[in-house]
């Protein structure tokens, strides 16, 4: 009985357990991925309340890829990151940047085209949790070489929700759209979900230097500064300027994954083979 029931002293209660403290520098990236899914479920509602409320419904997709940008690198910069912050980040990336798009496209033009359309919005959704989970899977490959870093397997999810809406900035900047435009806006829409799903490499950028040459600081500030009034002036020109060069230069990237594979096999001494081929994640 004296194990079942152990005697203590009256200053010696057992103490109750608590919940470990989580630091700050955990939760502000977290909070700036919840503002990115605030912002993707607003676009939401702003395509669903009328055509006149379609521009702001991209700001907000657009806003949600700036901070979806920038809570990753908080998080590092921080050294706050978490496997919850990364399941979060997924989580709102897919709402953000598959379903909120989706959506804008259905009410803008694809719900002309009923069952079509539904079908190609349906996609486009799937396509990006399709992608969101081989991204999830494909980080915690330990044989994967470091240069594969650099770039992303298929077309990323933001870059994916902001070239899928090229339609919908056509429509903004004030091209009057031909009579049977919107099958073509399907097909196309349909291209950009394949595209996120497939294994075609996309340069990613991650490893560029973090120095910039003195040289080159004045004139990255004013190109900075430039952009930055350009995205604000012409938001919508600008966005469907930029679509038209990423989805221009996914050859190029492809040509140097290609080169630097070649260079791999032939030094396989100096990079670790790969668990699975390039793009089977």
């Amino acid at each position: 009985m004296t194990d079942l029931f152990p005697p203590y002293e009256p200053g010696d209660e057992p103490r109750r357990r608590r919940f470990k403290p989580v630091p700050l520098r955990v939760l502000l990236p977290n909070l700036v991925t919840l503002l990115s899914l605030c912002a993707g479920l607003t676009a939401m509602r702003l395509a669903i309340e009328g055509d006149d409320k379609l521009d702001r419904a991209v700001i907000a997709i657009l806003i949600a890829a700036v901070l979806d940008g920038l809570d990753g690198r908080l998080a590092r910069l921080l050294k706050g990151t978490s496997r919850f912050g990364a399941e979060l980040d997924s989580l709102a990336d897919f709402v953000s940047f598959g379903v909120a798009p989706a959506i804008i496209l259905y009410t803008y033009s694809l719900h002309v085209l009923p069952s079509l359309g539904w079908l190609v919005t349906l996609a486009f959704a799937m396509a990006c949790a399709l992608r969101l989970a081989r991204f999830n899977v494909s980080i915690d490959d330990p044989m994967r070489p470091d240069w594969q870093k650099n770039f992303f397997v298929g077309i990323p999810a933001p870059a994916g929700a902001l070239a899928g809406l090229l339609p919908v900035y056509i429509h903004l900047v004030g091209v009057e759209r031909p009579a049977g435009f919107v099958v073509l806006e399907a097909v196309y829409v349909l291209f950009i979900a394949l595209m996120m799903v497939s294994r075609i490499p996309t340069y990613a950028g991650k490893t560029l230097g973090s120095r910039v040459p003195r040289e080159w600081a004045i004139p990255l500030l004013l190109a900075v500064a430039l952009f930055i009034t350009l995205l604000v002036i012409h938001t919508f020109a600008l966005l469907l300027v930029l679509t038209v060069i990423y989805l221009g230069l996914i050859p190029l990237g492809v040509r140097k994954y290609r080169v630097r594979e070649r260079l791999d096999r032939r030094s396989p001494a100096m990079t670790p083979e790969p668990a699975n081929a390039p793009g089977d994640h």
